[in-house]
């Protein structure tokens, strides 16, 4: 399938990720990685710029963090982005299952 599922969902996914707790750019990688058994594994180059929109349109804030000797940008929702993220996923419940109807798939 390639990347074509993931075309207009990333902002859903990386909102996600920061749903339980802030996180620098590759633990956000990292996450979506892990939590989707593999299946996204991002580079920096196409997480960095959705962390940055998500930033510029407030859905998200970042400060400068240091820990250890390494001085990381770490990113957290705001309420815009709290609200942001249950309507997407909303929406992303109510078009999976009216494909799951399409195709067939059972729950």
């Amino acid at each position: 399938m390639g990347n074509e599922p993931l075309k207009g969902h990333l902002d859903l996914l990386v909102l996600a990720c920061l749903e339980n707790e802030p996180l620098h750019g590759y633990a956000i990688i990292d996450s979506l990685k892990q939590r989707s058994s593999g299946f996204f594994d991002l580079p920096e180059g196409t997480v960095y710029p959705v962390l940055h929109r998500l930033e510029k349109a407030k859905l998200l804030t970042s400060r400068w963090s240091q820990q250890s000797s390494r001085r990381r940008r770490v990113y957290r929702l705001t309420r815009a982005g709290k609200a942001a993220l249950a309507e997407q996923t909303l929406q992303w419940s109510q078009f999976s299952l009216a494909v799951a109807g399409v195709v067939g798939a059972t729950s």
